[in-house]
């Protein structure tokens, strides 16, 4: 990685394609608590940055909560790791003119990628209601980013649809070939355990709607049985048999279920990999035993 040179993340891609190479990428959301902070500044991000990612990202909080916390902590990353830092930003409670207020904020404290996402409803669970004077659809926000010029812009894919898109995932995959069209240059996926439903999606995309760009599979090495099952309630991932089999075997015997968590999660990255996925970005929830421990099975390191 160029230390020092914060980078589009299609820049990073298209050079390492030339020499067929994976790029590996963290997510990171702002700790709640000042040791939270402390923890993730003197401990989790110095441990991951030994693997020399290409990237990470930082989640925006629900209902655009984080806000201010956010840009702080992509601004920090990006200044004292000279780690090039992907912001997340949703259309959530945001007018068109306050979500041009952060854009340019963001600007100007260095940002040059935005993952741009429409976001949960405040609370996680009820119908999306776009805020007066604001965008209904992910795919507005990527074309209001596009017209302000100077970012690079992901956006995010759903390989098992997205949970509010009733009419079906080849539907919901169209919107996402929308905003490619609108003016995103990258995809991240939402986790998935299944990687035939990564297959699918990547080949629907590709072959059926002419999508170039790249897929990002986003994979989360499990920690805790409940805490799964959690996490997939709320996003609509499907737990398959024989995987949700072992967790149960395995109850809340949590250093079991972390270790299985990382030898499935290498797995997963090696099929993806050798089928030609562009790379892995890892949803760490700001830890980092289980990243480090499933690169080092892949000699990523």
């Amino acid at each position: 990685m160029n230390h020092g040179a914060i980078r589009l993340i299609k820049e990073i891609h298209d050079e390492a394609r030339l020499t067929a190479r994976p790029v590996i990428s963290f997510e990171f959301f702002p700790p709640k608590t000042p040791a939270g902070y402390e923890s993730f500044f003197n401990a989790t991000l110095p441990a991951l940055l030994e693997t020399k990612p290409d990237f990470c990202s930082v989640t925006y909080g629900a209902g655009g909560g984080t806000r201010e916390a956010t840009l702080d902590i992509v601004e920090r990353i990006q200044r004292d790791f000279s780690l090039t830092t992907l912001m997340h930003l949703t259309c959530v409670n945001a007018t068109k003119e306050e979500l041009r207020s952060v854009i340019q904020d963001a600007r100007s404290r260095g940002v040059r990628n935005l993952l741009a996402l429409r976001g949960d409803p405040p609370g996680g669970s009820g119908d999306f209601v776009p805020a007066e004077g604001g965008f209904q659809f992910s795919r507005e926000l990527v074309a209001f980013i596009r017209e302000l010029d100077g970012f690079d812009i992901g956006t995010a894919g759903f390989p098992e649809g997205h949970i509010a898109c009733k009419a079906g995932k080849q539907t919901d995959w169209g919107y996402l070939a929308e905003k490619v069209q609108a003016g995103a240059s990258f995809v991240v996926t939402q986790l998935f355990f299944d990687n035939a439903d990564y297959f699918e999606f990547r080949d629907y995309l590709t072959n059926k709607l002419g999508v170039e760009v790249p897929l990002i599979p986003g994979l989360m090495p499990i920690i805790s049985r409940n805490q799964t099952k959690r996490f997939v309630s709320m996003c609509g991932a499907k737990l398959p048999g024989a995987f949700l089999e072992r967790l149960e075997e395995l109850g809340d015997n949590d250093d079991a279920v972390v270790e299985y968590g990382i030898e499935y999660c290498a797995q997963q990255c090696r099929e993806l990999l050798a089928a030609g996925a562009p790379g892995i970005h890892f949803y760490t929830l700001n830890k980092a035993y289980s990243t480090l421990e499933v690169l080092k099975r892949l000699s990523l390191g």
